[in-house]
């Protein structure tokens, strides 16, 4: 494709797309004028002078260049403080080809980070593009900063008419980056985390991905090479923010989070202490569409492509003893007796007027024993 056939296309998408290698010089001048950034940097880089930090970012001229230079280093020594060590198996499918990598969604921001970093290790060769609802872009200098970092947008803040008009952007864009730019793309199975852990893909956003491309549904939906994506966490972190928030929407008529909530849940995501981490990659699912009938009606092939996605997640968990013990199973008493003791340090975190504690105690259960549930249900279909 010629550079202005190439530029002509990216242009349809430049109110949601990641910046492309011209435009850095003058999105690194606009974040080193703001105070908020520069008070970040600050804080992640002590020992730093800011001006460095910048001048180290300016010789950064690719988003993928940033991601390495930045963020790989970072997320690699954060792991080392927060984690046993994370891994992924990428047995099933070729790293060098490019996929829509559809995951289970436990982390705001760490889900596609650890993701990027994993496959770099793994000799991908790139990263992936990053679905990220504008939701979470509360300032301008965040919205600069992860369209740096191989972010697209998801609008989701609009009327019905304009909604429709962005999610078939959103697709086009999607098909975009697998087709032209010949990148990855990591989107979470649904809007939002599964508070409970119980992992199911929205049929709405297959849906959105089929409004792109060219060809029947199945066609569209195999232009994408969806690979279904498990990420496995031994601890969440925000297990205890979670079990506050279906207190406050139980007790609460009306009750929604704010930004602040969101900004917490982010920050706890990222510094809190996660145990083992494990990503694995299903097949990509281009076979299995193959092998759908047809004349399947629409609203019945959504929900297949779903169920399949669900059950390719579900049977590829990994599980901890956290969930064994939170599902009633077999366990030791050093193991039952460890998750108890970590339980009730989290739930002496959680900050409500009227903390209902057996409550409280049993949402955070159902968190990890979910993902034990769902595991065991693709063992007895099979």
């Amino acid at each position: 494709m010629e550079k202005n056939e190439y530029k002509a296309l990216l242009s349809q998408f430049d109110s949601i797309r990641p910046f492309e290698p011209e435009e850095l010089p003058a999105v690194y001048d606009r974040l080193a004028q703001d105070s908020q950034f520069r008070a970040i940097v600050q804080y992640l880089y002590p020992q730093m002078p800011f001006e460095a930090v910048m001048q180290q970012m300016r010789g950064c001229n690719t988003c993928l260049d940033f991601q390495k230079a930045f963020c790989y280093t970072f997320l690699k020594q954060l792991m080392a403080k927060a984690s046993k060590g994370f891994d992924i198996d990428v047995k099933s499918i070729d790293v060098s080809r490019r996929y829509t990598f559809v995951s289970n969604h436990r982390d705001i921001v760490l889900d596609s980070a650890l993701l990027d970093v994993l496959l770099i290790d793994a000799g991908a060769g790139t990263t992936t593009e990053i679905a990220i609802g504008d939701n979470l872009l509360a300032a301008p200098w965040i919205k600069d900063l992860v369209r740096i970092n191989k972010s697209f947008i998801v609008e989701r803040s609009l009327g019905i008419r304009e909604m429709l008009a962005a999610s078939k952007r959103l697709s086009e864009y999607m098909h975009f980056v697998i087709g032209v730019k010949k990148d990855n793309i990591w989107i979470a199975q649904r809007e939002g985390r599964a508070k409970d852990s119980d992992d199911r893909t929205q049929p709405s956003i297959l849906k959105m991905m089929a409004m792109g491309g060219e060809g029947s549904v199945v066609e569209r939906l195999k232009a994408l090479h969806i690979v279904p994506l498990s990420i496995s966490y031994e601890y969440d972190p925000c297990d205890f923010l979670k079990a506050r928030e279906f207190q406050l929407k139980r007790d609460v008529e009306g009750w929604k989070k704010t930004k602040q909530d969101d900004v917490d849940s982010m920050r706890t995501g990222i510094m809190g202490y996660k145990g083992h981490v494990h990503y694995h990659c299903a097949p990509c699912i281009d076979d299995w569409l193959d092998s759908l009938p047809q004349d399947m009606p629409k609203g019945e092939l959504f929900d297949a492509v779903a169920a399949h996605i669900d059950h390719e997640i579900h049977r590829h968990y990994r599980l901890y003893p956290t969930n064994r013990v939170a599902a009633g199973a077999e366990a030791t008493a050093e193991e039952q007796a460890s998750f108890q003791q970590y339980l009730d340090a989290q739930l002496s975190k959680i900050q409500l007027n009227a903390p209902d504690l057996p409550f409280l105690r049993e949402r955070m259960l159902t968190m990890y024993a979910n993902p034990y549930k769902n595991k065991n249900k693709t063992e007895e279909e099979k």
